[in-house]
């Protein structure tokens, strides 16, 4: 009984502990002190390739560096860079079984110059059937290994083009999609095209586990926006203070906390993102680095900086139904006055449209948590999304009841169910 009491009194006080550094470590003044930087009209919409999204991955690297998280791969840096690769088509051209395609019906995705592959090369072919989603079909392909033909219904006739890609990671396979009806069992494809490589670069830390080190929970958010545009009542500015300059200030004081407490069983990883706003190619780089059977969880945050349709302290989950991370979310919070909502926009297909989207395609319970009110959201992608629209004291108790969610999560004692692949249709 005197031994029940003492663990008892020791978990007391260890919980009032983490009380006061979770009060002390995220607050209304750091959340604003962190927007302040990421959303200054000097980082003028942090869009990709630009001399400012440089300005703040470097602002990122060196919170994660005062915070003492570790590399992700023992270097000493945090910027996890990666090329994609801009291809510009002078010529294209396929036959399959000895008729020659029209180029209309011809989409060639490569990162290299001179392509050219038939049935006897090393090449896989597969059908994409009518009766599915032909964008998530095809973004189950980007997994590729091998040079590919992929036949796709012409049913998705009035979609192909979407399939033509502007930016490609750096690869020498190919993919050649088709529109038609059977799989060939001859073809040709060759093709011709011009190359540009661009860099960007991902903002990585992690704080390792303990017991379970090889397992992962990764918190993300993006750190790119959509930078300057036409000049609406003299203001160029697309700030993105919500989008999602709200996002990366979570990750960055929930691995503040998380390294204060020390209570992680797994590896935590945190993740800033860039090229979200372009195709989402930050997050779908990040995810091949890992073993997707590996990662436990992925809390991905976007837009918390207003409130949501319920008001202040609460948030909803994208994809709630198809994990019970969700549930377990809740349950951890329960007394704390905050709730997590199913996502109230299912038609807006937000669980494929965010950063959780590449992670959770592979099983992972990998969900986005926002308070965006998607259908009446004023500011969003407009020079008026500015730090003075945000909610710093809300934004912080969001942040707060994130980090209390997960603790059973990131203790090793709760794992969501994984996402089944019939879920994704």
């Amino acid at each position: 009984m005197k031994k029940l009491f003492i663990t008892g009194l020791l978990t007391t006080i260890t919980l009032f502990t983490w009380g006061q550094r979770l009060e002390a470590i995220i607050n209304a003044a750091e959340v604003e002190r962190i927007e302040k930087v990421l959303a200054a009209d000097e980082m003028k919409g942090r869009k990709v390739f630009s001399p400012e999204i440089d300005k703040a991955a470097d602002f990122i690297e060196a919170e994660f560096k005062a915070i003492g998280l570790r590399t992700l791969d023992a270097s000493d840096h945090y910027q996890q860079s990666f090329s994609l690769i801009r291809p510009k088509q002078i010529s294209a051209a396929a036959t399959a079984d000895g008729v020659s395609i029209d180029a209309q019906k011809l989409i060639v995705v490569s990162c290299l110059t001179d392509i050219k592959f038939d049935q006897s090369s090393d090449v896989e072919t597969l059908m994409i059937k009518p009766g599915g989603n032909l964008s998530r079909e095809a973004a189950g392909i980007k997994q590729y290994k091998k040079n590919m033909l992929v036949i796709v219904d012409e049913s998705y006739a009035p979609l192909f083009s979407r399939l033509a890609k502007r930016s490609i990671f750096k690869t020498d396979k190919s993919i050649a999609f088709i529109l038609g009806t059977t799989i060939p069992k001859n073809f040709t494809i060759e093709a011709k095209q011009e190359i540009t490589e661009q860099k960007l670069a991902n903002v990585v830390g992690i704080i390792p586990g303990k017991s379970k080190k090889n397992e992962f929970v990764v918190f993300s958010a993006h750190y790119d926006h959509i930078g300057t545009g036409t000049p609406v009542d003299g203001d160029s500015i697309y700030n993105g203070a919500n989008d999602d300059a709200a996002g990366t200030t979570a990750v960055i004081l929930l691995a503040n906390y998380f390294k204060s407490i020390k209570n992680n069983e797994r590896t935590l990883v945190f993740a800033a993102f860039t090229a979200e706003e372009s195709g989402g190619y930050g997050s779908q780089y990040f995810s091949k680095q890992f073993d997707a059977d590996k990662v436990v969880a992925m809390f991905n945050i976007e837009m918390i900086g207003t409130e949501s349709k319920w008001g202040k302290n609460s948030a909803y989950i994208t994809g709630y139904e198809k994990t019970d991370m969700g549930i377990i979310l809740q349950k951890n919070l329960e007394g704390t006055g905050f709730t997590f909502y199913p996502d109230p926009y299912p038609q807006q297909q937000l669980f494929y449209r965010s950063d959780n989207a590449t992670l959770a395609r592979l099983g992972v319970p990998a969900h986005t948590i926002s308070t965006s009110k998607m259908d009446s959201e004023p500011n969003y992608h407009k020079v008026s999304d500015e730090i003075e629209t945000l909610d710093m004291q809300n934004m912080a108790m969001i942040i707060r009841s994130i980090a209390l969610s997960a603790t059973g999560i990131i203790t090793g004692k709760e794992t969501p169910s994984r996402v089944k692949q019939e879920d994704l249709r």
